[in-house]
């Protein structure tokens, strides 16, 4: 019987008959790679084509915030887990890598819901999950938003990450938003990150 791609995929199954045990409720599994495509579609979000590998499927997206341009995301569906969006914050950390990490563990005690660490290349990196069993829609947008929201809270404490002396490019500010649908849609819902 084919599967509806659209559709969440649920697994689990009863105890066999001659166990005491119940049975285990139904495993709540990520929705499938296009219903995520559709969502991104939904907000505007036009991302990079997606990979798919031993059952994960992933895609390149680039967030705009208020204040922060080009955060280079990455979203990776594992349908056992559910998603995670892992944001690039800055290039590779080189010297004062003492006061990073300090930074980088204030901000985990700071900012719910995320999480902040080093890659192995030396980038600074924020990410946001969602369980399986929460994903759809909604959360998808919440979770982008709150990454963009933490960015750009974040914007002038990573300035000089960015850029040789934290000078901001000229006419940085002045560049079009991107992802204007998603700020619109999910910034009032986080106001503890977006000024509204």
């Amino acid at each position: 019987m084919p599967m509806n791609p659209d559709a969440p995929v649920e697994s689990g199954g009863a105890a066999p008959a001659d166990s005491s045990a119940s049975a285990p409720g139904p495993v709540a599994l990520a929705p499938a790679a296009a219903r995520v495509e559709a969502w991104l579609a939904e907000l505007a979000i036009d991302p990079a084509p997606r990979t798919d590998r031993d059952g994960v499927s992933a895609w390149d997206v680039v967030l705009d915030g208020h204040r922060r341009r080009d955060l280079r995301t990455t979203l990776i569906l594992d349908p056992g887990l559910g998603l995670i969006a892992w944001a690039h914050l800055a290039p590779p950390i080189g010297d004062g890598l003492r006061r990073a990490y300090r930074s980088l563990l204030r901000w985990n005690d700071e900012f719910p819901l995320a999480k902040f660490s080093i890659a192995d290349d030396d980038r600074p990196i924020l990410a946001v999950e969602v369980p399986a069993r929460w994903l759809d829609a909604d959360e998808l947008g919440l979770a982008l938003a709150r990454v963009v929201g933490i960015a750009d809270r974040l914007f002038e404490e990573t300035r000089a990450w960015l850029w040789i002396g934290g000078r901001v490019p000229d006419g940085y500010a002045a560049r079009e938003c991107r992802t204007t649908a998603l700020l619109d849609r999910f910034a009032p819902r986080l106001p503890e990150l977006f000024e509204v």
